[in-house]
């Protein structure tokens, strides 16, 4: 059993026991996440709802597992002939969950 799920500006296809990362959400380890905006819902034996856009009444429940960073992006800006060089870097934080049940 599958489904796919919108978060973030995200889609998402997701199945029970899989973890995976999302935008980071100011929660604790251990706290329960419940996504609602289900676009499609799928058994595993060819049965498939679609929404139009969501699924009314379908949710996914998830687990969140914690907090953890993504890889280092390096930005460098370098203008020539002007001996003018910038270098920053970005690493952003995800919250990683894993999804404990999908109910249609």
């Amino acid at each position: 059993m599958y489904a796919i799920i919108a978060d973030g500006g995200r889609q998402y296809k997701v199945e029970e026991g899989q973890e995976l990362t999302i935008d980071f959400r100011d929660l604790s380890a251990g706290e329960k996440v419940v996504f609602d905006r289900v676009l499609a819902v799928s058994n595993g034996e060819g049965d498939l709802k679609l929404g139009a856009p969501v699924i009314e009444g379908a949710s996914v429940e998830a687990e969140v597992v914690g907090a953890e960073k993504g890889e280092k992006l390096v930005v460098q800006k370098i203008r020539r002939r002007k001996n003018s060089r910038r270098k920053t870097g970005h690493r952003s934080i995800y919250t990683s969950i894993k999804i404990a049940k999908i109910s249609a």
